[in-house]
């Protein structure tokens, strides 16, 4: 298909698929004359991954980073989701002491090296900002938490498509960057159930 025909097909302007080629976001289509190029469901499967990075706040530089791990897939199906996770979430500015972290999270059968650095310390910031605010979880309701998670975690590696690092990349970003928001949101509607049960509706 022609630039124009991806478009359609994508919503994607023209404009920025073009840019999308100028980053090395998008790879370059098939040749057909010094200015036309074919492009097929490769080139859309890659720009729905991109749009939805991006519509979900993840910058072009992290974008860039995600299609680097699908050009360049680690061997480890382990290490690619890894790269995939680091890849989308926040980074501080500072270092983070890992220390409480790291025994927290041996609680989900943490081991050095098991874990991408930015995701332990992603949880290091976490407990920090709570220690900050002087809010303190407690020890009942933390090992719901763990078993929350891990049980959430089992499940959707679980459901991990293995044809192809693309597949499986996408699967993790898309996994990450979308359904947190979801998850996030469920919890505020669960909560305000299990307060309108404790505490009547109003």
């Amino acid at each position: 298909m022609r630039i124009s025909e991806l478009s359609v097909t994508t919503g994607v302007s023209v404009p920025t698929i073009k840019y999308y080629l100028r980053e090395g976001l998008l790879f370059e289509g098939r040749r057909t004359a010094a200015t036309q190029a074919d492009y097929d469901d490769a080139h859309v499967r890659r720009l729905r991954v991109i749009r939805a990075l991006i519509d979900s706040g993840v910058s072009v530089a992290k974008t860039r980073e995600v299609i680097r791990s699908l050009e360049e897939p680690p061997a480890s199906p382990h290490d690619l989701l890894g790269a995939a996770h680091a890849a989308v979430i926040p980074r501080g500015d500072e270092d983070v002491d890992l220390a409480a972290a790291e025994q927290l999270i041996e609680r989900l059968g943490w081991q050095p090296g098991l874990c991408h650095e930015d995701v332990v310390a992603g949880v290091a910031r976490a407990l920090q900002s709570l220690q900050h605010a002087d809010f303190d979880i407690s020890e009942d309701l933390m090992a719901v938490y763990l078993d929350a998670v891990a049980r959430i975690a089992d499940a959707e590696i679980a459901g991990v498509p293995t044809e192809s690092a693309e597949a499986a990349v996408r699967y993790v970003v898309l996994g990450t960057v979308l359904v947190e928001p979801l998850l996030l949101a469920l919890r505020r509607v669960a909560e305000q159930v299990a307060s309108a049960r404790r505490f009547g509706a109003g």
